[in-house]
């Protein structure tokens, strides 16, 4: 049994070494760093700069966890950094369905996770709320979700890296 568990950790981790070997290479859009946790190599640290209003002026840290099982199940990722959106609650967990547990295939990469996150951030999906106040507030008055985005963004965002 135990034998079994050390080979399946082996196997997690070179799905992850090669994975983040990838994201090295090329970063998804908007995002612009991704650090392994040293000391748990199955989380990781992402910065989201997103290029469109309303969070254009600001800058997100996200940790990705990954399960013991993964890549059998998704990964979790977590706002660390307060963002105003309909698919994310106050504690920074967000709604992304390719990471759900009836959607996850685990042929799927992170770099697609991370695409996913970057198109629900400037693409919100009030269909599918984590925060039903704010989805309203996107559907039926977009522009005053825009200028209370953007003025949370300007409170709470991570200063965004000089490119």
């Amino acid at each position: 049994m135990a034998e079994n568990w050390k080979m399946e950790k082996q196997t997690m981790n070179k799905r992850l070494v090669k994975e983040m070997a990838d994201l090295q290479k090329k970063f998804p859009d908007c995002v612009r760093q991704v650090i392994v946790n040293e000391q748990n190599v199955n989380e990781w640290f992402a910065l989201l700069c997103p290029d469109e209003p309303p969070y254009c002026k600001g800058a997100f840290k996200i940790v990705i966890n990954f399960p013991a099982e993964y890549p059998f199940k998704p990964p979790k990722l977590t706002f660390k950094t307060k963002i105003y959106h309909p698919n994310v609650d106050e504690k920074g967990q967000v709604c992304l369905p390719i990471i759900s547990p009836e959607n996850w295939k685990p042929a799927t990469k992170t770099e697609q996770v991370l695409k996913s996150l970057v198109k629900i951030v400037q693409e919100p999906e009030p269909e599918h709320p984590l925060r039903a106040d704010i989805a309203e507030e996107y559907t039926v008055n977009k522009k005053v979700f825009q200028k209370n985005a953007e003025e949370f963004t300007k409170k709470y965002a991570e200063k965004r890296p000089s490119d």
